[in-house]
C-alpha cells in the first residue's frame, strides 16, 4: 500500500508545535539541572524565586532558543510566558519532591533514559558539526535529479481505495477496475461481489509524499491509477487531478542544502556507530543471547506483486469519484 504519510524529505523546515503544558525543552532544562547542574551551574541572574528555589534568566533563554520563529519584538512577551510556565513547573517539582515521587523507580528510570538520550544526542550533534556543507554542484545535481520535487513539482488530488482481498482474487479485481469507466462504477462492482474496502481522499504536494512513492505517482497523468498489493489485500491509488507548481533552483536551494547537510550528518553518525560496534565487546545475555545466535530469519514475505497499470496508460485511466463515494465500503466506514 502506498503510504500517504506527510513527510518533508528534508525539503520543508519542520515547525515545532507549542506545548499546552510543559514543553520538551523545559523538561530537558530541568533534567540537565538534575543531572549535575547545582547552584554553581546556574546563571547569576535571577528571574524569580519560588519558595527557596530560583529560576534564572539562563533557564528562560535555554527554552527561548528552542522556540522557532520568535521575532525580536516578541522576545520580552515570550520570555514572560516561559517564566510563568517555569514557575508552574517548579511548584509541581517541589510538590512531587515532598511526596517523594522523584524516588519512584519509574520516575528514576525515566530520568535515566532521558539523560542517556540527551547525552547520545549531544554526541550526534558534536559529530554532525564536522560534516562539510554541500557544494553548489551537489545542490544543482540534487535539484536536477528530482524533477518531481522541483522543476516538475505538482499538487496531487489523490483517491485511495484499500480493498480486503486474497491473492487469488487480485486478478479479478484488476479486471473489474479496467472494465469500469468511472470510479463509482468500480466501487459498485466491489460491493456487488461483497468485497470490503475503505476509501480516502487527500491533497498532497510533492514534498509531502514519501520519496519512494513519489516517482511512481509523478508518472501518473490525471485519471490514471496505480494498483499494489498490501498485507491485507490491494491498494488502488487514483490521481483525480493535479496542478503544476514548479520551484526554481534558487527557491529550492536553502532547503536542498539543509537536507543534504542533514543527510551527511546522519551518515557520519551511522558510520561512527558501526565502527564502534565493530570494535566493542558486545555480549548478549539470556533470551537475547539465544536470539542473537539464531540463524537470521528470512525477510517478511512481501505482498503479492500486482502490475502497475500506470505503465499502460490505456488500461490505467478511469474517471475519479466524488469524495462521498470513496469513503463508503462494504461494512467498513
Amino acid at each position: 500500500m502506498l503510504a500517504m504519510r506527510t513527510r518533508d524529505h528534508g525539503i520543508q523546515a519542520r515547525r515545532a508545535t507549542p506545548a499546552l503544558a510543559v514543553t520538551t525543552a523545559v523538561l530537558a532544562a530541568v533534567l540537565l539541572a538534575a543531572c549535575g547542574g547545582g547552584s554553581g551551574a546556574k546563571a547569576s541572574q535571577t528571574a524569580a524565586k519560588v519558595n527557596k528555589e530560583e529560576i534564572t534568566v539562563h533557564q528562560i533563554n535555554f527554552v527561548l532558543q528552542r522556540q522557532p520563529n520568535v521575532k525580536p519584538e516578541q522576545v520580552d512577551a515570550a520570555s514572560r510566558q516561559i517564566l510563568e510556565r517555569l514557575i508552574d513547573q517548579e511548584l509541581a517539582v517541589q510538590k512531587a519532591q515532598d511526596l517523594k515521587l522523584d524516588r519512584d523507580p519509574r520516575v528514576v528510570q525515566q530520568i535515566e533514559t532521558a539523560k542517556r538520550e540527551i547525552i547520545a544526542r549531544a554526541y550526534a550533534d558534536h559529530l554532525g558539526d564536522t560534516a562539510s556543507k554541500p557544494t553548489d554542484e551537489e545542490i544543482r545535481k540534487y535539484y536536477n535529479d528530482k524533477p518531481a520535487l522541483f522543476a516538475e513539482r505538482r499538487i496531487y488530488n489523490l483517491q485511495e481505495i484499500n480493498i480486503e482481498a486474497k491473492p487469488d482474487q487480485f486478478e479479478a479485481i484488476r479486471t473489474k477496475l479496467q472494465a469500469a469507466k468511472t470510479l463509482p462504477e468500480f466501487l459498485e462492482a466491489l460491493k456487488t461481489d461483497n468485497f470490503k474496502f475503505v476509501g480516502s481522499q487527500m491533497v498532497r504536494s510533492a514534498e509531502q509524499i514519501p520519496l519512494n512513492n513519489l516517482d511512481a505517482i509523478s508518472r501518473l497523468k490525471d485519471g490514471q491509477f496505480i494498483m499494489n498489493g498490501n498485507p491485507n489485500g490491494l491498494s488502488v491509488l487514483f490521481l483525480a487531478g493535479s496542478q503544476r507548481q514548479p520551484a526554481t533552483e534558487a527557491q529550492a536551494r536553502p532547503s536542498i542544502e539543509m537536507f543534504l547537510l542533514n543527510q551527511r550528518r546522519a551518515e557520519l553518525v551511522a558510520k561512527d556507530i558501526k565502527s564502534m560496534r565493530d570494535n566493542a565487546k558486545i555480549e548478549y545475555v539470556g533470551k537475547f543471547a539465544e536470539a542473537a545466535s539464531a540463524p537470521a530469519s528470512s525477510p517478511a514475505s512481501t505482498p503479492t506483486a500486482v502490475s502497475n497499470t500506470a505503465s499502460d496508460p490505456a488500461a490505467g485511466v478511469i474517471a475519479p469519484a466524488d469524495s462521498s463515494s470513496t469513503s463508503k465500503g462494504q461494512g467498513i466506514q
